[in-house]
């Protein structure tokens, strides 16, 4: 669906590191616009007063505050900012209060690519049918609830790179480690490159049907090392 206005998004996240990951991210993906990007919830709600963003990318835990008490307050003032959190908050009660705020969707880190494309596609299309109705009937209503509500849909159409005999093949050997392992031990397992296993294995965390972890070395940069749920 087409969209003309750009969206416009504010990332409210403490550690610029992550900020830098969501913003990259984020100009990956058409129809958005950042408008400020601010590292503690006082910057966070100036630029919610000043600019009102249409979407706003929030963590939990900041030093000087709470994101779930932010959102509380923001739907206490009748803000209209949809919010989607980014977090690497677990606990079932922190998920709950999420979704009393009213969260567009919730995503834990480490933030992953594919998944946060998938939970912004999900968003241009309510966006658009929020905007495009006049006068809502019970289908209407139905089907934005529906959207709302599902922001990480099963997907029949595979995307461009991925072949499904190849993902099904990877998911069943990855299933069956005991173990985290990296893109290129799998790749030497299913006989393809480190390239072409990391497309996949990302793609499946995306999908959430398998988790992946930061191992830090004492040299080199990160490994991402990936295992079933």
């Amino acid at each position: 669906m087409k969209h003309e206005k750009l969206i416009r998004v504010v990332i409210a996240e403490d550690n610029p590191q992550n900020a830098l990951i969501q913003q990259t991210y984020l100009q990956r993906i058409a129809g958005f616009e950042l408008v400020g990007i601010a590292h503690s919830l006082i910057d966070a709600q100036d630029l919610v007063n000043i600019f009102k963003p249409d979407l706003l990318l929030l963590d939990v835990y900041f030093p000087s505050g709470n994101g779930m008490e932010f959102l509380r307050n923001l739907r206490a003032n009748d803000c209209a900012t949809d919010v989607i959190l980014i977090t690497a908050a677990k606990e079932v009660d922190v998920l709950k209060a999420a979704l009393h705020g009213g969260v567009f969707d919730y995503i834990l880190k480490p933030l992953v690519f594919e998944r946060l494309q998938i939970s912004l596609a999900n968003y241009i299309d309510h966006y658009e049918r929020l905007k495009a109705v006049d006068d809502m009937a019970q289908t209407d209503l139905d089907q934005l609830i529906r959207v709302a509500k599902t922001s990480n849909p099963k997907i029949t159409r595979l995307p461009k790179g991925i072949d499904e005999l190849t993902l099904n093949n990877l998911l069943h050997v990855i299933c069956e480690q005991t173990q985290a392992v990296s893109a290129e031990q799998i790749g030497n397992k299913i006989g393809a490159s480190r390239t072409t296993a990391r497309r996949y294995l990302e793609y499946l965390v995306g999908l959430q049907k398998i988790s992946v972890e930061i191992h830090y070395g004492s040299v080199g940069r990160p490994e991402r090392l990936y295992k079933s749920v």
